[in-house]
């Protein structure tokens, strides 16, 4: 299998070292100090005092790689629209695309029945040119429940890798769900992939805009009674949304919570960024389920007012 990587942060890189461990040809599409430390040095992988190094094909340069079988789009939402010009000439004939970002991608709602039917979410793919250029034909996606960080150009720390489900169920699936196995991650084909990022987003589309107004780890947001009842809030909130348009009923939030306390006192994504000054990954997060409720004509006023808020964040950075 050939796997070209766009995006090798912290969750695209552990991706890539497990396909190259796993036996894949895998290139990257990079530039500046990432570049060099790759023609350098390889791709580094740290897990606790383990130190592993492949040797990634890497260019800034899409005409310089070579055709994949598979895209692996480490990038995180809000970055996708921009990067259309270069997927675009990433792409073979038979290339398959695999999302690995958190919160709503753009082809959540195509072959979602129900009234939000192939909509185009302009929180997530402004005017519909991710879905013009990227067909639900062309789409795996993975769902991430794992942990890592960069600590330097070329080098990924993996903290926790639990469960990488890949959907829909085909043979690309397959392969690449065998190849990422034997690289020594627990990846698993999923006949439920929709479903299996909704619940995921459930915990994700409020503890990380709530840490971002905050500054709080997890553990200190749900050891507040204020901060968990709006989280509480939020879920069921999304909930009612996911229902309306056809998914299916999410869990008890208590039971969700107890789940998320067992990470402790960890930062979250959007928390990072913010103290990073990136942009915030507010639109797949929690601005795709705010205007999921607005189509539907859902009530939803916690999680229109903290999104709100996040965006009046966001003007400052």
């Amino acid at each position: 299998m050939r796997v070209t990587v766009l995006g090798l942060g912290a969750i695209g890189g552990m991706l890539a070292a497990g396909f190259a461990a796993g036996g894949a040809e895998v290139s990257a599409l990079v530039r500046g100090a990432t570049l060099g430390a790759l023609r350098r040095n390889g791709f580094t992988l740290r897990d606790g005092a383990a130190e592993r190094r492949f040797a990634i094909a890497a260019s800034d340069d899409p005409a310089q790689l070579p055709p994949a079988d598979v895209l692996l789009i480490g990038l995180k939402g809000q970055d996708l629209p921009g990067a259309l010009p270069a997927i675009r000439m990433l792409l073979a004939p038979g290339t398959r695309v695999l999302s690995a970002q958190n919160g709503v991608p753009w082809f959540f709602t195509h072959g979602l029945r129900g009234p939000l039917e192939s909509a185009v979410l302009d929180s997530v793919d402004p005017g519909g040119a991710l879905a013009a250029a990227l067909p639900l034909e062309r789409v795996l996606a993975m769902v991430v429940h794992a942990a890592a960080r960069v600590e330097a150009p070329g080098v990924v720390r993996l903290i926790k890798a639990d469960r990488l489900p890949v959907g829909p169920d085909d043979a690309v699936a397959a392969e690449g769900v065998t190849a990422l196995r034997a690289g020594g991650l627990p990846a698993e084909v999923s006949g439920h992939i929709r479903d299996e990022i909704w619940a995921k987003l459930w915990g994700n589309s409020n503890m990380n805009p709530l840490s971002a107004l905050s500054r709080a780890t997890l553990s200190d947001m749900l050891d507040d009674d204020g901060v968990r009842g709006l989280a509480v809030a939020m879920m069921r909130e999304m909930d009612a949304v996911g229902q309306r348009a056809g998914l299916a009923p999410l869990d008890d939030p208590e039971a969700r919570i107890a789940v998320t306390r067992r990470i402790g006192a960890f930062k979250t994504s959007m928390l990072q960024d913010l103290e990073a000054g990136r942009r915030l990954e507010l639109g797949p997060i929690l601005g795709a389920v705010v205007e999921m409720a607005e189509r539907l004509g859902e009530p939803a006023p916690v999680s229109r007012g903290v999104h709100g808020l996040v965006r009046l964040l966001e003007r400052g950075l």
